[in-house]
């Protein structure tokens, strides 16, 4: 039975790594092809290690667009969303879950079947009511278009249903309001959900192509995503630039994530265990 066991554990394990291996491998090739000539990233003879690395291409990307400026804006609009989506979701998410009024399982219904309505179903009327209110090539406008998110809700919600009415209870016996039992009660014990919601938001909106590329059209305005797309142009693409670029777009979400992963797992754990 033990040997079992063991043959089962080895095998379990040989197929992890494989498929670690085969998850990397992508990511593994774009840090080859980062230091990399142009010519070399889709050669037939493919290696690894080039023979002459070229380290330079970390360098020419800073020169070669305002890659700065769009990784500012990147980093300002990544954060500022973020918080303000962590906040609209878990103020709106203690409600559906905590307070008690008429048509809230009714308005919870509604508000959580948008996320099945696609982005391209309304965006053209979006983008016509920021025209109209002038908010077209603007942060603002892209910042108050990604405020809300209904999947936030949904995540919060499914956190805030397992916390014991008890305690909230036994915070209004002491004088606490429905404020007062969010923001001293609820909230400091949803840390998992609050770090699960932060990561998938940040991901999402700096990895966002679509929203920028429609909404910002001045230089000093776009995204690093946008930034990228400026070493393709019609006639020829810069491969090792390209590359290099976006290897520096993963680090913001690799930080965010490891540092954030022992509360992620916490948080997907203790969401999805009530429906």
């Amino acid at each position: 039975m033990k040997q079992r066991n063991i043959g089962y554990k080895i095998v379990m394990y040989v197929l992890l790594i494989v498929l670690t291996v085969i998850t990397l491998m992508p990511l593994l090739w774009m840090l080859s092809a980062s230091i990399k000539a142009d010519s070399e990233v889709f050669s037939l003879n493919f290696s690894w290690l080039p023979e002459v690395p070229r380290w330079d291409n970390y360098s020419r990307i800073w020169s070669k667009i305002p890659l700065l400026t769009f990784t500012f804006n990147s980093v300002k609009l990544t954060v500022i969303i973020t918080f303000i989506q962590v906040v609209t979701s878990s103020f709106a998410a203690y409600g559906f879950s905590k307070c008690r009024f008429r048509g809230r399982d009714v308005l919870f219904l509604f508000y959580v079947a948008t996320i099945a309505i696609p982005w391209q179903v309304y965006m053209l009327p979006q983008y016509s009511m920021m025209n109209k209110m002038s908010l077209v090539d603007s942060h603002l406008g892209y910042v108050l278009m990604q405020s809300f998110t209904a999947f936030g809700v949904f995540l919060m919600r499914q956190f805030f249903m397992s916390l014991p009415n008890e305690l909230l209870e036994a915070g209004r016996i002491d004088g606490l309001s429905e404020y007062g039992n969010y923001f001293r009660i609820a909230l400091p014990l949803s840390k998992p959900s609050v770090a699960t919601l932060t990561i998938f938001s940040f991901v999402t909106i700096w990895n966002d192509y679509m929203g920028p590329n429609i909404y910002f059209n001045s230089t000093e305005n776009k995204t690093i995503q946008l930034g990228i797309k400026m070493f393709i142009s019609q006639y020829s693409t810069e491969y090792g630039l390209v590359m290099a670029a976006s290897v520096l777009s993963l680090i913001p979400v690799l930080i965010i994530f490891l540092s954030g992963q022992k509360f992620f797992v916490q948080g997907v754990a203790s969401s999805g265990i009530k429906g």
